[in-house]
């Protein structure tokens, strides 16, 4: 018998590492440099989307610099502190990743983040942590649209309907959720009640691979993929 789930597809920011402040630190920063001002409220408002939209946004907020200039302006500033403030793993994220590895499920990071964010990420993994990697600068459509999740799928050669998608933003449940994968949601800055995720958990502390095989069985059985 195969394992299943057949991939677990990973999304990066707020899910795998908890870099969310440090994006929101950056934006606040980039903006009051403008002359602007930023709020919590603001920054809520970014959480998953793709960064060059994210960039157009904090352009009407003051920041007087081409969005992709702001793209690559943040992603720079992010980085540096990924590399002198360390990686900061969501609790239980990278001992799940870890006990997939060693079960050979395959895993695949889907972000909205620029590729070379997410290399820089997985190079402070210890171990073989992706098989694929997807950045927001490899696809047409970003989340919410299904292709970032459709793209690491198929990349895999797994059918979507046998992949776990692991969430934190409602932009990104509605992603994994167009695709036809089983979606988990696992909050963080905002909720996402409602947001169309299939289960939510509190946290990814204490699970398992086989907590992963079960939520896609029982799903599969109820008929709902």
């Amino acid at each position: 018998m195969s394992i299943k789930p057949g991939a677990v597809l990973w999304d990066m920011d707020g899910t795998l590492v908890d870099t969310e402040p440090y994006w929101m630190e950056v934006e606040t920063e980039l903006v009051e440099s403008f002359g602007g001002t930023w709020s919590h409220d603001d920054a809520l408002q970014l959480v998953g989307n793709s960064l060059l939209e994210s960039g157009k946004v904090l352009q009407q907020a003051g920041v007087d610099m081409q969005p992709q200039e702001i793209v690559d302006l943040m992603t720079d500033r992010v980085a540096a502190m990924l590399r002198t403030r360390g990686v900061p793993f969501r609790p239980g994220a990278r001992e799940l990743l870890a006990d997939l590895r060693a079960n050979g499920v395959p895993t695949a990071l889907v972000t909205m983040s620029m590729r070379r964010m997410a290399l820089d990420v997985v190079e402070l993994i210890d171990f073989t942590a992706f098989d694929v990697i997807i950045g927001g600068d490899e696809v047409t459509r970003p989340k919410p649209y299904p292709d970032p999740y459709l793209t690491g799928a198929a990349l895999l050669e797994v059918d979507i309907a046998d992949a776990v998608v692991i969430e934190d933003s409602p932009t990104g449940v509605a992603a994994g959720a167009a695709s036809g994968a089983v979606i988990l949601g696992v909050p963080h800055i905002v909720a996402l009640d409602g947001c169309g995720a299939d289960e939510l958990w509190p946290t990814l502390a204490g699970r398992t691979t086989a907590d992963l095989a079960d939520l896609h069985a029982r799903l599969a059985k109820q008929g709902t993929r």
